[in-house]
């Protein structure tokens, strides 16, 4: 069992990759929802398998012929197959396929009828199905007088679970991979390990980290699923961490994704321009910046106030980034500091840079390096939903930070943040909503980043896959991922006391300026005081302003 589970690891982490297509087997016999086991038999080596799983991924083996009722129970790597003489078939020998049926009118996907699948002699194939039906179920069950009679009147089984069964296959064999991840996510929600492990199976050999948008995503989001399925969700999102590149290396994937795609642009612009407009008369600015990362918000930013009419303000920014993360590794936000002093220095911009380095559930007032006379604005994009709620923790650092940031009385405060519902949604509408989204987001990518770009594949692999996977695979404090509609945050904002900040019209203008260089599926709404960008028909990034 051990040997099995660390296979089922290593596939989790490997088979991301686009295997050829494998003809469908035959399939001997339906699932029945009552029965939690499945049946085959299989003619050419006169053998019937029943494997039943448990919670301790135990197989019973059942003879047919048995008369006393003891069934051995063996420790597998997969299911463990029984032959007459009562021992344990291979693995190699024994495989598990989801059931089709061949006498049904409809079915165009398994090979007809034939040794491989059933005897030949149909009379056989009944009197082991009576003994196996005798031994499980009781003399009274009368399931076989129904498979009689079908075979006899020659009509197909009509059941709520075949008709399932058929659509996946008709999805599989027509490559319809969105259709094939909801249904394998369905399966998952609803525990339904068989169901889940076959379209697993199956989706394996239809995504590829190098196909088409979906394929891509649907190998990311398949990772997710697998590892979810194994209650491993933390430690594989633990473990891509652990395989994060080198700082340097992530900082210029993350350069990548932001000069092919507008996202950061429009969030950065947009927060920008209304601190901008709200720091117009101020002498001395402090910013505090939530999520400094590489820093690169505020280039344009100290630009910009360089060429102010009247003079350049005194600018301070305390750039708050935990010591651990990946843009810290290797200096922490003090690297970020010394490039941002040394451009201000270029454009002759008072400036004075202020670290700390520690996460933004620990931040408190006196972290912050706040002084009386400065004109204060915060930022806050792309982070706030990293914040546990009140959903994870009675101590609700999401609705904290605000109160802590509304009694420093700001003049402004900027939010950014992914337009997408993922917080508290149940795991299979979360699935849906994230399917959706970074459906959007992988599309917008293909058209500007060529499917043959060497560093295309580490792009989504470092930037977003590790967010769809913990999204899908982690619960409680390990999710990390946590969007909300901006609705929400408003509601979040103004029960900590702010009032919306209405932005600058020349921000608007600007953006639509910055959108003419990108694809014209890109669009740019203003609604309610708030700005969207979306692709398509989905809104993606939302951006807005608090007093």
């Amino acid at each position: 069992m051990q040997s099995s589970q660390q296979y089922r690891s290593r596939c989790m982490s490997s088979k991301l990759y686009n295997q050829p297509m494998q003809e469908f087997e035959a399939y001997c016999m339906p699932q029945f929802q009552t029965l939690d086991h499945q049946l085959r038999y299989n003619g050419s080596s006169q053998r019937t398998h029943l494997s039943i799983p448990n919670a301790r991924d135990q197989y019973c083996t059942l003879e047919s012929s048995s008369a006393n009722g003891s069934y051995p129970i063996y420790n597998s790597p997969s299911t463990v197959s029984l032959s007459p003489n009562g021992s344990p078939v291979s693995q190699q020998e024994s495989q598990s396929y989801p059931p089709d049926l061949h006498h049904s009118p409809d079915n165009n996907y398994g090979s007809p009828i034939s040794g491989s699948c059933i005897t030949d002699d149909v009379n056989d194939f009944r009197s082991k199905l009576r003994e196996l039906e005798t031994d499980l179920l009781g003399p009274d069950y009368g399931f076989m007088e129904s498979i009689e009679s079908n075979f006899q009147n020659g009509s197909s089984i009509k059941s709520p679970e075949m008709d399932i069964w058929r659509q996946m296959m008709e999805a599989i064999s027509r490559g319809d991979l969105k259709h094939v991840l909801i249904a394998c996510a369905k399966a998952v929600s609803d525990n339904d390990l068989l169901m889940a492990q076959w379209l697993m199976d199956e989706l394996r050999q239809i995504v590829s980290v190098s196909g088409e948008p979906i394929q891509r995503l649907g190998a990311y989001m398949l990772e997710g699923l697998v590892a979810r399925l194994a209650s491993s969700g933390s430690s594989i999102y633990k473990s891509l961490r652990c395989k994060e590149p080198a700082s340097a290396d992530l900082l210029s994937y993350m350069h990548i994704l932001y000069e092919v795609c507008p996202y950061f642009k429009f969030g950065y612009m947009s927060a920008n321009g209304a601190i901008a407009e709200a720091m117009k008369d101020e002498n001395k600015v402090h910013i505090i910046d939530f999520q400094i990362g590489q820093g690169s918000q505020w280039v344009t930013l100290i630009q910009a106030f360089a060429a102010r009419p009247g003079g350049p303000p005194r600018i301070r920014i305390t750039g708050i980034d935990d010591s651990t993360s990946a843009y810290a590794r290797g200096g922490g936000p003090n690297i970020v500091g010394k490039r941002l002093a040394k451009l201000a220095e270029s454009v002759k911009v008072p400036f004075e840079f202020h670290a700390a380095a520690m996460p933004n559930s620990e931040v408190h007032i006196k972290n912050l390096g706040v002084e009386p006379g400065e004109a204060l604005a915060v930022n806050f994009a792309f982070m706030l939903h990293h914040l546990p709620d009140e959903s994870v923790s009675t101590q609700n650092h999401r609705d904290r930070l605000l109160r802590l940031v509304k009694s420093l009385s700001p003049k402004v405060v900027t939010l950014v943040e992914q337009e997408s519902n993922t917080n508290t949604a149940a795991f299979f509408p979360r699935f849906l909503e994230t399917l959706n989204y970074y459906t959007a987001m992988f599309e917008s990518i293909d058209v500007t980043l060529s499917r043959e770009h060497k560093e295309r594949i580490n792009v989504e692999q470092h930037c977003l896959a590790r967010d769809v996977v913990n999204i899908i695979a982690c619960e409680g404090t390990e999710r990390v991922e946590r969007h909300e509609l901006l609705g929400k945050w408003r509601s979040r904002f103004r029960m900590a006391g702010f009032t919306p900040y209405p932005l600058s019209s020349l921000v608007n203008s600007t953006i639509k300026i910055l959108l003419e260089n990108y694809c014209y599926k890109y669009r740019l709404e203003e609604r309610d005081g708030a700005l969207y960008l979306g692709w398509m028909n989905r809104d993606l990034v939302a951006s807005c302003a608090w007093k």
